[in-house]
């Protein structure tokens, strides 16, 4: 029995998030972002950061839970975490190329380039000490305020819904990709304080900023991604002019 070939039918793209909203929820993450760093600044989150990060511990300042506990929440951070998170990106733009989706691709790859810039310029700007209160459970290095693995995993992960919820005709795909991506970032957000490496109001800034990055960059970037996506179609169509048009003229015996 012969089988017929299979092929691929790749997506349409039928969605991208509307302008305004984007800018208007942006905003509102910003505003966020500036009153808990205007709390940090003036002592006003002390009370709340302590209270935050004690919570859940022990006498011995021990996260309480088992073993297999700890596991789990290091594993969720790790989402968050350098190798992870850029391997996930790199995975993400090859198949938004695949996909023919060139403007989503560059769109999320000048998110994430430009998110991780303004993250650090912020962190530099600040120079917030990590907390000391309580062990820390996982390494850490640099400034706390605002916390990279927040910050980042939000622009990450958000940047990345909002690039693959493009190809879904149904709304409610559409916001369980972007809800579920929201999700694993708070979770990844949480468990920076969870290990002890974070002050809260550190979890929730980097949240925050991370999240409001995402959403300003989906405006504010692609005119630029749809430019650069538009430079390589045209430069892939005259590449292949040349020698369609050979082929047209090529002399049949």
């Amino acid at each position: 029995m012969v089988l017929a070939p299979e092929t691929v039918t790749l997506p349409a793209r039928g969605w991208r998030i509307d302008r305004r909203k984007a800018l208007l929820a942006s905003l509102a993450c910003w505003i966020g972002f500036a009153l808990v760093a205007w709390s940090v600044d003036n002592g006003h989150a002390e009370a709340l950061d302590q209270t935050g990060l004690l919570f859940w511990r022990n006498a011995t300042l021990q996260p309480s839970g088992s073993p297999k506990l700890l596991e789990g929440v290091r594993d969720v951070t790790a989402l968050g975490g350098v190798l992870l998170r850029n391997v996930f990106a790199l995975a993400a733009v090859v198949a938004l190329v695949f996909l023919r989706l060139r403007r989503e691709a560059a769109l999320f790859a000048l998110t994430v380039a430009c998110g991780w810039i303004v993250n650090s310029l912020v962190k530099g700007v600040v120079g917030r000490a990590r907390p000391e209160i309580v062990p820390h459970l996982t390494e850490a290095g640099g400034a706390s305020f605002p916390s990279g693995h927040s910050f980042n995993s939000a622009v990450v992960y958000v940047a990345m819904a909002l690039a693959f919820a493009a190809i879904s005709p149904h709304p409610s795909v559409r916001w369980t990709v972007i809800g579920s991506a929201i999700l694993a970032s708070l979770a990844i957000a949480w468990s920076r304080v969870w290990l002890g490496v974070h002050w809260p109001s550190d979890a929730l800034a980097g949240w925050l900023g991370g999240t409001g990055w995402a959403l300003l960059a989906s405006a504010a970037l692609y005119p630029p991604a749809k430019a650069a996506a538009d430079a390589v179609s045209e430069d892939d169509t005259a590449a292949a002019s040349p020698e369609d048009s050979s082929q047209e003229h090529r002399p049949t015996h």
